[in-house]
């Protein structure tokens, strides 16, 4: 007679994968608790160096923080105040006609105990008015003919302010351009073209960058420049009369 292997009950499959995820889960858990033996033992151990390592990182941002509000922001606000009295002196020499060195002078070397620009750019290196001391110091040798002084200065200034960044650039290269060395200033002038582009200090760069290419016998280039006036800044002084460089930049190409 023919014998048949019972089936296990569904009940019976049950009870088996229920034993199964009793056992999984155990394993889970002894493997949590080996983990987190471990890790206590490590904390344990380490306990010093992690201590002292926290005290060591609080101890860094107190100290930034006391650095800025006792050390920066003092300092930031007397340079502010002493930039001042220079400043008075250099926006007086752009308003008159006569005493313009003496004003500028008076403006770069200070008097009466007070600070002027250089004074100001050396002792509060690091703060906005020392940088600032040296935008107006540059502008100020520019204007009194002392070149490399120009040169020296700006060139330690940077900002990214829309019109005060490209126009110390491009100041470089009016100083390159009086020293005649009209490579430097072409370079210079299209840097500040490009520093940011607005629609007062952008025209003026492009067009003083075309005319020193012009000099330079680089009418391709000018023509480049005077063209990029005449397609992006229409409005501008600069575009008002732009079309005679363009033919003259033009002509000159093809000659």
């Amino acid at each position: 007679m023919a014998t048949y292997k019972k089936k296990a009950s569904k009940s019976t499959d049950n009870k088996q994968e229920t034993v199964q995820d009793k056992s999984t889960t155990a394993e889970v858990f002894n493997t949590l608790d080996e983990t987190a033996s471990r890790s206590e033992q490590w904390i344990e151990k380490n306990s010093k160096p992690l201590f002292y390592g926290l005290v060591l990182v609080a101890v860094v941002i107190l100290g930034y923080l006391g650095y800025n509000k006792y050390i920066i922001e003092p300092t930031e606000k007397e340079a502010a105040n002493e930039l001042a009295f220079p400043r008075k002196h250099f926006n007086q020499a752009s308003t008159v006609s006569v005493g313009v060195d003496s004003l500028l002078n008076l403006g770069l070397d200070g008097a009466d105990g007070k600070y002027g620009f250089t004074d100001i750019a050396s002792t509060f290196s690091g703060t906005d008015a020392g940088n600032l001391a040296n935008y107006y110091a540059g502008i100020s040798y520019l204007k009194l003919k002392q070149y490399d002084k120009a040169i020296e200065y700006l060139s330690k200034f940077s900002s990214n302010d829309e019109l005060l960044g490209p126009t110390a650039i491009g100041a470089i290269g009016d100083a390159f351009a009086d020293i005649n060395q009209p490579k430097d200033a072409l370079k210079y002038y299209e840097d500040a073209a490009s520093k940011k582009a607005n629609q007062f200090s952008t025209p003026l760069f492009l067009y003083k960058a075309g005319i020193t290419a012009m000099e330079l016998k680089e009418f391709s280039k000018a023509l480049t420049l005077f063209k990029k006036i005449k397609s992006d800044y229409p409005a501008s002084y600069q575009g008002g009369n732009i079309d005679q460089y363009i033919s003259s930049a033009e002509f000159a190409a093809k000659n």
